[in-house]
Parts: C-alpha cells; sequence; structure tokens
C-alpha cells in the first residue's frame, strides 16, 4: 500500500467559512472520500484534530497500525489533518489514530463524517459512498404544496428494529421496510412516518438516542442506499418522512466524538455545561464554531443527500436551560444572570435559519417540554424558529383524564379544555409518543379505565379528540391497533391481536380518522390559529360532554364535534349551532364496524330553538365513551 499523498479538498473560502463556524456543507470536505489522484483510484481522507500532534488512518489495509499512513496537517491553524491513500478501495474499514499534545494521550477514533460503520458491536468506519437514483421527483417538486403547516399532519412513529420482526427475531432490512412499512403506513391514512434515530449507534437500549456516527444511517438494516430507497418509497406513495435528530447529547463510548483529540473537542470543557446527569453523556459545546458547523451540516446532511422532509430535534428542553437537570451549586448562570444557554439558543436558531433558506417544504419539529416563548415563532421575529412544537402538555393532561374512571370525570373536565388557553401560543403537534408507554406507564389501551368494552371505547373517543383537536398529531406504533403490552424494543409489535375485532377496530378507527383529517380543510388550514376553532359548550360538567366548531377557510367546510366522556348514552342532547343547514355525520367513534354499539344519528336538521348562544340547535344522540363529527 503507498504512502498518503498530499491533497487537499479544501480552499481558503471553505476554511474560513469552517474557522468561522459557517460551513453548512462540511460532509462534501470532512470525511472519507473514495476519489482519483493523477489517475490513481483512492481515498482521501480529512479529519479535524487541533491538538494532535499527529493523526494517522489505521484500517484492515495497514493491519491497523498507525506508522505508514499519517495524514498532513494544514499550514492554515484549521486543526484538520488531511491526505490522500492511494489503494483503499469502498469497503475499506478504518479509524483514526490520534496522538495528542494533550499529555501525550493516544486515541483510536470512528470517523465523526462516516458515512458507514461497522455493524455494532463493532466501532470501525467504513468507506463507502451510497449511489441511488432517485425517483420521488414528483414529490420533491411538490412538497412544498404538501409539507406546509396548512396542510394535513398526521404522523406514524416507528422504531425501525421493532416494528416487525422475521423468524421471530430477526428485524427488517430498509429493502424489507421499503416494501413493508410503507404499504402499510399508506394503508393506514397517515401523511407522514417520524423514524426514531437511525444515525449509527453503539447501544441498542438507548433506541438510537445516544449516536456515535452521526453522518451514517445504522448498519443493522442494510447500507445506506438501501436507506435512501426506503425514504424514495415512502415519497412514491407521498408520504413524508422525518427524522429524530439529536443534537443535545452524545456518549463517552470510546471511538465516539468524546475526548477525541486528547481534548475536549466536541464537548463543552466545564462539565457543569458538558455533562448530561440525567443520559449519562457529553453536551456538545454550542459555542465552537467548528462544532456548530458540524452539527449544522449534518442537519442538513440528512436534507440534502437522503431527500429528507422535517427534523424532529429531540431533548431541545436540554439544550436550552442551564440548569436542566440540576441542582442549586451545579450550574453557573449566563453573562445576564439567568438560566437560559445563550449559546445553544443562538446554535438553534442558526440551524433553523439555514434549514429553511436551504431547503423548500421542509419542517423541524422541537420536542420541548418547558413554557419557553416563541418556539416557533421565526428567529427574525425573536422565535427560535422551529416549524412546530410537540405539546407536551395537551398529551399529560389527556392520558391523566382518560385514566380516571367516567364518574369521575365531570370534576377535571378541565383537563381536557385547558389546553385550548394556550393552543395558538405555538404550532403545536400532539404527541403520543413511544415514551408514553414504556417504564411501567402501560400502552395507551391499557391506560383507560373500564372493562374491555369500554376500554377500546376510551380508546377510539381518545383518538378521536386528538385528530379534530387543533394542531398536528404523532401517533407511535401499536397504538393504531391498541397493542396490549408496553412497547419493548427487543421485541416486535404484537401484531396477532389485529385478529380480534376490537383491536382491528381501532386499526378502522385510526384509518377513517386519517382519511376525514386529510378530507377536511376544516381540520387543518386554520390548525395553528385561533380564528379555526369555536367551543360551542366546555363546560357541561353535569353530563361530562364538550362541544366544538372546528373552521376552515371557507365557512361550508366547517365541522361540529361533540364528545361524550362518560359510557351513558345521551339521548336528546342538544347543541347549539351558527348555522340553519342539515349536518351530515362523518365520523362515529361508536359506529359498528369499529365494534362499537352503533348508536348515533346520520343526519340533523336544526331547529330555531337557540341554545349555547346560537340562533339554532340540533338536538343529538352521544354515544357511549363516543365522539362525533358531523358536516
Amino acid at each position: 500500500m503507498s504512502k498518503v499523498v498530499v491533497h487537499s479538498f479544501f480552499t481558503e473560502f471553505d476554511i474560513n467559512l469552517f474557522k468561522a463556524g459557517k460551513h453548512f456543507r462540511l460532509y462534501n470536505k470532512l470525511g472519507a472520500h473514495l476519489t482519483e489522484v493523477d489517475g490513481v483510484k483512492g481515498t482521501y481522507f480529512a479529519v479535524w484534530a487541533p491538538s494532535a500532534k499527529s493523526v494517522s488512518v489505521i484500517g484492515d489495509f495497514n493491519f491497523w497500525k498507525g506508522e505508514d499512513h499519517q495524514l498532513n496537517v494544514r499550514w492554515d491553524e484549521s486543526g484538520i489533518w488531511e491526505g490522500f491513500v492511494p489503494g483503499v478501495d469502498k469497503g475499506t474499514k478504518y479509524k483514526y489514530k490520534i496522538n495528542s499534545h494533550n499529555n501525550d494521550v493516544w486515541t483510536e477514533k470512528a470517523d465523526p463524517f462516516g458515512r458507514l460503520c461497522e455493524q455494532p458491536p463493532k466501532t470501525a468506519s467504513v468507506v463507502w459512498d451510497a449511489p441511488h437514483s432517485w425517483k420521488d421527483k414528483k414529490w420533491m417538486d411538490t412538497r412544498e404544496q404538501k409539507n406546509g403547516l396548512d396542510k394535513p399532519y398526521s404522523v406514524y412513529e416507528v422504531h425501525l428494529g421493532s416494528w416487525k420482526k422475521k423468524n421471530g427475531w430477526e428485524s427488517l432490512s430498509y429493502v424489507e421496510m421499503a416494501d413493508e412499512l410503507v404499504s402499510y403506513v399508506n394503508e393506514m391514512g397517515f401523511t407522514h412516518v417520524e423514524l426514531m434515530p437511525i444515525m449509527e449507534y453503539p447501544y441498542d437500549p438507548s433506541w438510537g438516542y445516544q449516536l456515535t456516527g452521526y453522518f451514517a444511517p445504522t448498519s443493522r438494516f442494510g447500507k445506506p442506499e438501501d436507506f435512501k430507497l426506503l425514504v424514495d418509497k415512502f415519497h412514491q406513495k407521498g408520504i413524508g418522512v422525518i427524522l429524530d435528530w439529536v443534537p443535545s447529547h452524545f456518549p463517552e463510548d470510546a471511538h465516539g466524538l468524546g475526548f477525541f483529540d486528547g481534548s475536549h473537542l466536541y464537548e463543552h470543557p466545564d462539565r457543569r455545561r458538558g455533562y448530561h446527569p440525567d443520559w449519562k453523556s457529553l453536551i456538545f459545546n454550542y459555542g465552537r464554531n467548528e462544532v456548530r458547523a458540524f452539527l449544522i451540516s449534518n442537519a442538513i446532511f440528512w436534507l440534502d443527500q437522503f431527500h429528507v422532509d422535517g427534523l424532529r430535534v429531540d431533548a431541545v428542553a436540554s439544550m436550552l436551560y442551564l440548569d436542566y437537570s440540576r441542582e442549586e451549586g451545579e450550574w453557573e448562570p449566563n453573562i445576564y444572570g439567568n438560566n437560559e444557554n445563550l449559546e445553544a439558543i443562538s446554535f438553534l436558531k442558526e440551524m433553523n435559519q439555514e434549514v429553511y433558506a436551504s431547503f423548500k417544504g421542509v419542517q423541524t419539529i422541537a420536542e420541548e417540554s418547558t413554557a419557553f416563548s416563541g418556539v416557533t415563532k421565526p428567529v427574525d421575529l425573536g422565535g427560535l424558529g422551529f416549524g412546530m412544537k410537540w405539546m407536551m402538555g395537551w398529551m399529560h393532561d389527556t392520558l391523566e383524564f382518560f385514566k380516571k374512571e367516567p364518574i369521575h370525570r365531570s370534576y377535571d373536565l378541565n383537563n381536557i379544555t385547558f389546553s385550548l388557553t394556550y393552543a395558538f401560543t405555538e404550532n403545536f403537534m400532539l404527541p403520543f409518543s413511544h415514551d408514553e408507554v414504556v417504564y411501567g406507564k402501560r400502552s395507551l389501551l391499557y391506560r383507560m379505565p373500564g372493562d374491555e368494552w369500554q376500554r377500546f371505547a376510551n380508546l377510539r373517543l381518545l383518538f378521536g379528540y386528538m385528530f379534530t383537536h387543533p394542531g398536528g398529531n404523532l401517533l407511535f406504533m401499536g397504538g393504531e391497533f391498541g397493542q396490549s403490552s408496553e412497547w419493548n424494543f427487543e421485541e416486535s409489535l404484537d401484531w396477532h391481536l389485529t385478529q380480534f375485532d376490537f383491536h382491528s377496530g381501532i386499526q378502522e378507527v385510526i384509518k377513517d380518522l386519517n382519511r376525514v383529517y386529510k378530507g377536511n380543510p376544516a381540520l387543518y388550514e386554520k390548525q395553528f390559529a385561533p380564528e379555526g376553532f369555536d367551543w360551542i359548550e366546555y363546560n357541561d360538567q353535569e353530563n361530562t360532554v364538550v362541544t366544538y366548531i372546528r373552521k376552515g377557510l371557507d365557512p361550508k367546510d366547517d365541522l361540529i364535534v361533540a364528545c361524550n366522556f362518560t359510557p351513558v348514552q345521551r339521548e336528546n342532547y342538544r347543541v347549539g349551532v351558527p348555522k340553519t343547514n342539515q349536518l351530515k355525520l362523518i365520523f362515529n367513534s361508536d359506529d359498528t364496524k369499529y365494534s362499537g354499539s352503533g348508536s348515533g344519528k346520520k343526519t340533523l336538521k336544526p331547529a330555531a330553538t337557540a341554545w349555547n348562544g346560537h340562533k339554532q340547535s340540533v338536538v343529538m344522540t352521544l354515544p357511549p365513551l363516543g365522539i362525533v363529527v358531523y358536516k
């Protein structure tokens, strides 16, 4: 094997951008790139390691010894080591062996920009390119019209490793999921799929939230081009793809980013700001220009190279506050004396600005659990610039309400109605995510009280209420057929349950709710605006019923919704309505096809009886533990 040849992908402009933290396409420069120099094929390597005394490429091509292939440090004080190694071909396993100026420490690290990793528990990077002939032009050309905030956003959250198993234990591959998962999501009618982190991670019980390979789809399920195929197939069915993205923390694994070049390169050097006590992991140094460029380049990478339509940013709250999960004395205030992490806030703003400026029709979504102001407000108006934010308060209040026996619900109706006092302060997505069905919280089905019939009726009502509440919505896999056990990342979902009527009935409910949601502009055109919602009655504690109107741009699209949170059928229940038009039933969670009792009227003719502040009203039959939607 030939020695390292002096070669560079970097221009002086690239270096200046990198030092300034403004180079957002670093994946085209850093990492391992198959190329040709003077007619000789090989691989160009480039890695940022400013505290290094020497950096060598080691791999199966040189018996993992670092003497023969030492990279050259650039003269411009960028801290970048680079060089071309002839003969190193696609599929070559490699790492960087780094000798640090810092106490002569030696580290052996996977490539921070590696495009493929060995399958865990092995930890080397793999020289790779990922050619793919995209067939999603129609989707990409029209995405801006399909993925906007005034369009339906019904998201199916998936953990790829446990959605479905073959042979009882083996996860499906990306290629197999491009057939089975895509077909299923399409059949169920979801508009989007959200994938829990698919970037390479070493530890299965982390569910992917402890990343070591930020630029590599996990090799557990196939190659990067196979993952491109999966995204492509979703797009061909008109389904958007959202990826969970974790810029909040990273693990201390020896081959990862931590203490990379014998110094605190990626993590903040102050343990009070560089270590996460909850997750026993390291926190990025958001004030370091090159780290910001690394992270923003990573966000751009998935949108650019993999045609992804959105990023759901994990654990945003932990980034915003210096005292997050810390006791007094374990954190230091910022220059203004408060607890906001100004560098992280600045980073999130810049990331969102760059994402929205670079790609049409994409969205960023914040998992943010506090009352931090302006998460979804544009940056130029003082906000963080996200497109949407998870509505964690709504989720907690709703599940708290539904777990109560119906006889006690009348006293807690505020848990259902309170969300509308702040529903339009942000662009909210309503999440029933993986976090709600693990660690002893029980499945959604088994959070519902009562006998079997009541459990399933409650679940149908819960989903109907979610789909008709303002905002987008997200449902974790298994919820759509009433998974009875808690989610276990090591096991497949309990698909055998779908042979039973109650469970298949839940599937039909989700299909129909997705159809109703997508087919009625009143549910999405103004989903983030107060003009899209009006209460009819929110304080009927005696009957434990709420009624409301959802509004679209055209008044003829308005919907009347009534929720009965008790197992008592309400006959002759009067509801004030704003118009004299006849109402037609478009959804009834108590329909017999869902294994309900079939109560409810198909059409309603308003009478000139004033009620609920309206000049006319209708008389409904409200099904037990049911929701009805009229147009």
